[in-house]
């Protein structure tokens, strides 16, 4: 594939940050993790992805979120907010916000229906995105924004609604690979002067972790020992609520399906998707899918509950995204159909809508969520 050339600031960028990579490498032995190599491209301050300042979200970016894409997001995810604060809770915690557009949409939203947030947290460690999303919510929400409070790390303590769309998929992963029979780790190291894979032998907690998923000869694939720890802090704080996390992947036995023995790692460079790593670091986003049956596990080895799991597209349904629709008159050509294209894109299985999935996690809340009364699909897990 033929990806678009950087200016020439972007790739003195881009060197920066291969050198500052470069320069862990030979101070680390001439070895570093892919986790660790992912972590930097996407967040060293000042360097990484999204800690620096070119535009990450939207048409002038490298991806498209839902919040982005349409209003209809937000404003159906807050009808499922509004029911677990009605339980009582007067707090959102939403990890990493990006543009605001989620944050905005949903303060609208919750204020229209009467239980506005006493405090809306954001955790972000971007410090670019802060700025980004308190522009996006002095802009929207301007007669809300004392209510909102930005963390660079979880609070101590938390009761109330989290938040976290595309959250899970950014964090660092961990690579493993069978080759003869034994269980081999990715690494990055330097060769010729360029980034590039090196491997080693699997130890510790990965390898652990990768035998437990008895994989065959020749598979390669991600394991997130990063996302298991971020569910695990997560429910040290949960005192009582809800978290919601919505992001792309699939159960583990469809993860790790021989299909897919390449794994899932994907990067973002221009609105192209394509699969090095190595290509233009801290210029480009990379993920890797969600192995939603090890987030469910971490949650359930830490106290929480599994209090649902169902598709986007489902979980929007079962939330009213069809009354959201109807506030708008479908005679209304010119304000209707683009609604219902973005409807499409949220929940269309060519789309967005099977993808991407939604996981609640819950302590002390035992009602049954409304995004999850139809077509749960927990026991995949």
């Amino acid at each position: 594939m033929a990806l678009p050339e950087p200016t020439p600031d972007a790739r003195a960028h881009s060197d920066r940050v291969a050198a500052h990579v470069g320069g862990e490498i030979a101070a680390s032995g001439g070895w570093i993790s892919f986790a660790r190599y992912m972590e930097l491209a996407l967040y060293a301050p000042g360097l990484g992805y999204y800690s620096a300042g070119a535009r990450k979200l939207g048409k002038a970016g490298d991806f498209v979120t839902a919040p982005e894409i349409s209003p209809l997001y937000g404003q159906t995810l807050a009808r499922q907010v509004h029911q677990i604060m009605q339980a009582g809770f007067d707090e959102v915690l939403e990890v990493g916000a990006g543009s605001g557009a989620l944050a905005a949409t949903l303060l609208e939203e919750l204020e229209r229906s009467g239980k506005t947030p006493r405090n809306y947290l954001i955790l972000e460690l971007s410090a670019d995105l802060r700025e980004r999303s308190r522009d996006t919510l002095a802009a929207r929400v301007p007669h809300l924004l004392e209510r909102v409070a930005w963390l660079n790390r979880l609070p101590p303590a938390f009761s109330g609604v989290v938040l976290g769309n595309e959250v899970l998929d950014a964090m660092p992963v961990h690579v493993v690979r069978v080759r003869g029979g034994k269980l081999e780790e990715g690494g990055v190291g330097v060769r010729n002067e360029r980034l590039g894979w090196s491997w080693r032998l699997a130890s510790g907690e990965l390898l652990d972790a990768a035998r437990a998923l008895d994989l065959p000869e020749g598979f390669r694939t991600e394991i997130p020992l990063a996302a298991r720890a971020f569910v695990r802090s997560l429910a040290g704080v949960l005192e009582k609520g809800v978290a919601l996390l919505i992001d792309y992947g699939f159960p583990q036995r469809e993860y790790y399906h021989p299909q897919r023995k390449e794994g899932t790692l994907m990067c973002h460079y221009r609105h192209l998707a394509h699969a090095d790593p190595f290509f233009l670091p801290g210029l480009q986003d990379i993920t890797s899918h969600v192995d939603f049956s090890a987030v469910a596990a971490a949650a359930r080895e830490s106290g929480l509950e599994l209090a649902g799991y169902t598709s986007q597209a489902q979980f929007l349904v079962n939330c009213g995204i069809t009354e959201v629709m109807s506030r708008t008159p479908a005679e209304n050509g010119a304000a209707f159909l683009p609604l219902a294209n973005q409807a499409n894109r949220l929940m269309s299985p060519a789309e967005m809508g099977e993808l991407f999935k939604a996981i609640a996690l819950s302590r002390g809340f035992t009602a049954p969520l409304q995004g999850f009364r139809e077509g749960d699909r927990r026991q995949a897990l």
